[in-house]
Protein backbone atom coordinates (compact mmCIF):
# COMPACT_ATOMS: atom_id res chain seq x y z
CA UNK A 1 0.00 0.00 0.00
CA UNK A 2 1.35 3.33 -0.96
CA UNK A 3 -0.10 6.06 -0.48
CA UNK A 4 0.55 9.57 -1.77
CA UNK A 5 2.22 12.91 -0.02
CA UNK A 6 0.41 16.12 -0.69
CA UNK A 7 1.77 17.58 -4.01
CA UNK A 8 4.37 20.51 -3.86
CA UNK A 9 3.00 23.71 -2.70
CA UNK A 10 -0.42 22.56 -2.51
CA UNK A 11 -2.56 24.93 -0.70
CA UNK A 12 -5.28 23.20 1.64
CA UNK A 13 -6.82 26.07 2.79
CA UNK A 14 -7.42 27.70 -0.09
CA UNK A 15 -8.81 24.58 -1.62
CA UNK A 16 -11.27 23.72 1.09
CA UNK A 17 -12.38 27.78 1.05
CA UNK A 18 -13.20 27.47 -2.81
CA UNK A 19 -15.20 24.01 -2.35
CA UNK A 20 -16.87 26.00 0.92
CA UNK A 21 -17.46 29.14 -1.62
CA UNK A 22 -19.28 26.98 -4.11
CA UNK A 23 -21.25 25.25 -1.68
CA UNK A 24 -22.88 28.22 -0.44
CA UNK A 25 -23.38 29.32 -3.91
CA UNK A 26 -25.09 26.46 -4.61
CA UNK A 27 -27.26 26.59 -1.67
CA UNK A 28 -28.35 29.99 -2.47
CA UNK A 29 -28.91 29.35 -5.57
CA UNK A 30 -31.67 26.70 -5.04
CA UNK A 31 -33.21 28.76 -2.01
CA UNK A 32 -31.26 26.93 0.85
CA UNK A 33 -28.99 30.05 1.75
CA UNK A 34 -27.72 29.03 5.08
CA UNK A 35 -28.85 25.55 5.23
CA UNK A 36 -25.54 24.67 6.25
CA UNK A 37 -24.48 21.78 4.10
CA UNK A 38 -21.04 19.84 4.90
CA UNK A 39 -18.46 18.90 2.85
CA UNK A 40 -16.45 15.55 3.48
CA UNK A 41 -13.04 15.30 2.41
CA UNK A 42 -12.52 12.12 0.74
CA UNK A 43 -8.80 11.08 1.69
CA UNK A 44 -8.35 8.42 -0.02
CA UNK A 45 -4.86 7.71 -1.42
CA UNK A 46 -3.14 10.19 0.47
CA UNK A 47 -0.94 9.48 3.34
CA UNK A 48 -1.74 10.30 7.05
CA UNK A 49 0.15 13.97 6.81
CA UNK A 50 -1.97 14.81 3.85
CA UNK A 51 -5.07 13.88 5.16
CA UNK A 52 -4.25 15.64 8.55
CA UNK A 53 -3.53 18.86 6.61
CA UNK A 54 -6.81 18.87 5.28
CA UNK A 55 -8.06 18.39 8.40
CA UNK A 56 -6.25 21.48 10.14
CA UNK A 57 -7.51 23.76 7.06
CA UNK A 58 -10.95 23.10 8.09
CA UNK A 59 -12.14 19.53 7.17
CA UNK A 60 -13.83 18.18 9.79
CA UNK A 61 -15.52 15.51 8.37
CA UNK A 62 -13.27 13.23 6.31
CA UNK A 63 -13.79 9.88 4.69
CA UNK A 64 -11.96 7.04 4.02
CA UNK A 65 -13.16 4.13 1.57
CA UNK A 66 -10.06 1.07 1.88
CA UNK A 67 -9.67 0.16 5.23
CA UNK A 68 -6.21 -0.84 5.38
CA UNK A 69 -5.67 2.78 4.75
CA UNK A 70 -8.02 3.92 7.85
CA UNK A 71 -5.75 1.67 9.83
CA UNK A 72 -2.56 3.52 9.13
CA UNK A 73 -4.25 6.78 8.94
CA UNK A 74 -6.69 6.55 12.12
CA UNK A 75 -4.69 7.55 15.11
CA UNK A 76 -3.10 10.45 13.30
CA UNK A 77 -6.90 12.19 12.17
CA UNK A 78 -8.12 11.25 15.52
CA UNK A 79 -5.52 12.96 17.09
CA UNK A 80 -5.95 15.88 14.80
CA UNK A 81 -9.59 16.22 15.85
CA UNK A 82 -11.61 14.77 12.33
CA UNK A 83 -14.84 12.77 12.61
CA UNK A 84 -13.80 10.01 10.46
CA UNK A 85 -16.20 8.81 8.11
CA UNK A 86 -16.06 5.24 6.08
CA UNK A 87 -17.65 6.20 2.44
CA UNK A 88 -16.60 3.24 0.38
CA UNK A 89 -18.14 -0.43 0.46
CA UNK A 90 -17.09 -2.32 3.96
CA UNK A 91 -16.65 -6.17 3.76
CA UNK A 92 -17.50 -7.52 6.62
CA UNK A 93 -14.21 -9.33 7.93
CA UNK A 94 -12.89 -5.74 7.73
CA UNK A 95 -15.56 -4.25 10.10
CA UNK A 96 -13.39 -4.20 13.38
CA UNK A 97 -10.98 -1.51 11.34
CA UNK A 98 -14.05 0.93 11.11
CA UNK A 99 -15.23 -0.32 14.86
CA UNK A 100 -12.03 0.71 16.01
CA UNK A 101 -11.88 4.26 13.97
CA UNK A 102 -15.22 5.68 12.30
CA UNK A 103 -17.98 7.62 13.83
CA UNK A 104 -19.79 6.88 11.57
CA UNK A 105 -20.02 3.86 8.28
CA UNK A 106 -22.22 5.02 5.36
CA UNK A 107 -22.33 2.38 2.83
CA UNK A 108 -24.27 0.03 4.88
CA UNK A 109 -26.25 -2.26 2.43
CA UNK A 110 -27.11 -5.58 4.14
CA UNK A 111 -28.47 -6.90 7.29
CA UNK A 112 -25.41 -9.41 7.54
CA UNK A 113 -22.87 -6.14 7.74
CA UNK A 114 -25.02 -4.28 10.27
CA UNK A 115 -25.13 -7.43 12.23
CA UNK A 116 -21.22 -7.47 12.52
CA UNK A 117 -20.83 -3.73 13.20
CA UNK A 118 -23.47 -3.65 15.93
CA UNK A 119 -22.21 -7.03 17.48
CA UNK A 120 -18.53 -5.65 17.45
CA UNK A 121 -19.64 -1.90 18.94
CA UNK A 122 -21.67 -4.00 21.71
CA UNK A 123 -18.09 -5.85 22.32
CA UNK A 124 -16.19 -2.50 22.24
CA UNK A 125 -18.42 -0.84 24.56
CA UNK A 126 -19.27 1.99 22.05
CA UNK A 127 -22.11 3.44 19.53
CA UNK A 128 -21.59 4.07 15.86
CA UNK A 129 -23.48 6.38 13.97
CA UNK A 130 -24.13 4.52 10.52
CA UNK A 131 -26.17 5.57 6.89
CA UNK A 132 -28.02 3.02 4.63
CA UNK A 133 -26.55 3.12 1.28
CA UNK A 134 -29.25 2.94 -1.85
CA UNK A 135 -28.42 2.40 -5.00
CA UNK A 136 -30.72 5.18 -6.76
CA UNK A 137 -29.03 5.01 -10.16
CA UNK A 138 -29.71 1.00 -10.88
CA UNK A 139 -26.58 0.37 -12.17
CA UNK A 140 -25.08 -2.72 -11.60
CA UNK A 141 -21.30 -1.16 -10.92
CA UNK A 142 -23.03 0.10 -7.56
CA UNK A 143 -23.62 -1.08 -4.26
CA UNK A 144 -26.74 -0.23 -2.07
CA UNK A 145 -30.28 -1.24 -1.08
CA UNK A 146 -32.83 -0.56 -3.77
CA UNK A 147 -34.51 2.15 -2.89
CA UNK A 148 -37.80 0.22 -2.49
CA UNK A 149 -36.65 -1.68 0.45
CA UNK A 150 -34.44 0.92 1.79
CA UNK A 151 -36.94 2.26 4.25
CA UNK A 152 -38.02 -1.15 6.06
CA UNK A 153 -34.03 -1.55 6.01
CA UNK A 154 -33.42 1.15 7.63
CA UNK A 155 -35.35 0.27 10.35
CA UNK A 156 -34.55 -3.22 10.88
CA UNK A 157 -30.55 -1.54 11.00
CA UNK A 158 -31.78 1.14 13.65
CA UNK A 159 -33.66 -1.68 15.86
CA UNK A 160 -30.11 -3.66 16.01
CA UNK A 161 -27.82 -2.87 19.44
CA UNK A 162 -25.40 0.02 19.48
CA UNK A 163 -26.06 1.55 15.89
CA UNK A 164 -27.77 4.79 15.40
CA UNK A 165 -29.16 5.19 11.42
CA UNK A 166 -28.06 9.29 10.75
CA UNK A 167 -29.48 9.52 7.12
CA UNK A 168 -29.01 7.89 3.85
CA UNK A 169 -25.95 7.83 1.29
CA UNK A 170 -25.57 7.42 -2.35
CA UNK A 171 -23.50 7.32 -5.33
CA UNK A 172 -25.10 9.71 -8.40
CA UNK A 173 -25.97 8.30 -11.83
CA UNK A 174 -22.73 8.51 -13.81
CA UNK A 175 -24.68 10.50 -16.52
CA UNK A 176 -24.06 14.32 -17.49
CA UNK A 177 -27.29 14.76 -17.95
CA UNK A 178 -28.87 16.99 -15.04
CA UNK A 179 -32.50 16.21 -15.12
CA UNK A 180 -31.39 11.94 -14.88
CA UNK A 181 -29.05 12.60 -12.23
CA UNK A 182 -31.26 14.87 -9.57
CA UNK A 183 -33.90 12.48 -10.50
CA UNK A 184 -31.75 9.83 -8.52
CA UNK A 185 -31.10 12.09 -6.02
CA UNK A 186 -34.91 13.33 -4.88
CA UNK A 187 -35.63 9.64 -4.85
CA UNK A 188 -33.55 9.49 -1.75
CA UNK A 189 -34.46 12.81 -0.78
CA UNK A 190 -38.06 10.80 -0.62
CA UNK A 191 -37.01 7.97 1.28
CA UNK A 192 -35.60 10.39 4.24
CA UNK A 193 -38.49 12.33 4.34
CA UNK A 194 -40.50 9.16 4.29
CA UNK A 195 -38.52 8.05 7.18
CA UNK A 196 -39.02 10.94 9.25
CA UNK A 197 -42.72 11.06 8.54
CA UNK A 198 -43.10 7.25 9.66
CA UNK A 199 -40.77 7.96 12.75
CA UNK A 200 -43.72 11.21 13.85
CA UNK A 201 -46.14 9.03 13.47
CA UNK A 202 -44.70 6.09 15.54
CA UNK A 203 -44.14 3.64 12.71
CA UNK A 204 -40.42 3.35 13.35
CA UNK A 205 -38.08 5.01 15.12
CA UNK A 206 -35.79 6.94 12.41
CA UNK A 207 -36.08 10.15 14.07
CA UNK A 208 -32.22 10.85 13.68
CA UNK A 209 -32.29 9.19 10.22
CA UNK A 210 -32.13 13.22 8.41
CA UNK A 211 -28.79 13.06 6.73
CA UNK A 212 -28.64 12.90 3.01
CA UNK A 213 -24.98 12.14 1.48
CA UNK A 214 -25.02 12.73 -1.67
CA UNK A 215 -23.21 14.56 -4.56
CA UNK A 216 -19.44 14.98 -5.42
CA UNK A 217 -17.13 17.17 -6.89
CA UNK A 218 -18.81 17.20 -10.50
CA UNK A 219 -22.19 17.23 -9.35
CA UNK A 220 -22.74 19.01 -5.67
CA UNK A 221 -24.86 21.49 -7.06
CA UNK A 222 -27.07 19.55 -8.43
CA UNK A 223 -27.51 16.95 -4.60
CA UNK A 224 -27.96 20.01 -2.58
CA UNK A 225 -30.67 21.56 -5.16
CA UNK A 226 -32.20 18.05 -4.48
CA UNK A 227 -31.52 18.66 -0.43
CA UNK A 228 -28.11 17.12 0.34
CA UNK A 229 -26.68 18.13 3.86
CA UNK A 230 -23.29 16.63 3.16
CA UNK A 231 -21.19 16.10 -0.38
CA UNK A 232 -18.08 14.18 -0.34
CA UNK A 233 -15.16 16.10 -2.03
CA UNK A 234 -11.82 14.87 -2.88
CA UNK A 235 -9.20 16.24 -5.75
CA UNK A 236 -10.54 19.69 -5.56
CA UNK A 237 -9.69 19.91 -1.78
CA UNK A 238 -6.68 17.54 -1.79
CA UNK A 239 -5.07 18.14 -5.01
CA UNK A 240 -3.79 16.17 -7.73
CA UNK A 241 -1.66 13.29 -7.35
CA UNK A 242 1.79 13.42 -8.46
CA UNK A 243 2.47 10.37 -10.88
CA UNK A 244 5.51 7.69 -9.79
CA UNK A 245 8.40 8.44 -11.59
CA UNK A 246 10.05 5.82 -13.34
Amino acid sequence: MELSPAPAGHDHAAAFADVKARVHVAEASCGRAGSGVRVLVATKTWDADAAVAAVRAGAVLVGESRMQELEAKGAALTAAGARIHVIGQLQRNKAAVAVRWADCVQTVDSLALAQRLSRLCVEAGRELDVMVQVNVSGESTKAGIEPEDALDFAGTVQALPALTVTGFMTIGLNSPVEAAVRAGYRRLREIRDQALIASERGAMDLREAWELSMGMSGDLEWAIAEGATMVRVGTAIMGTRTPPAY
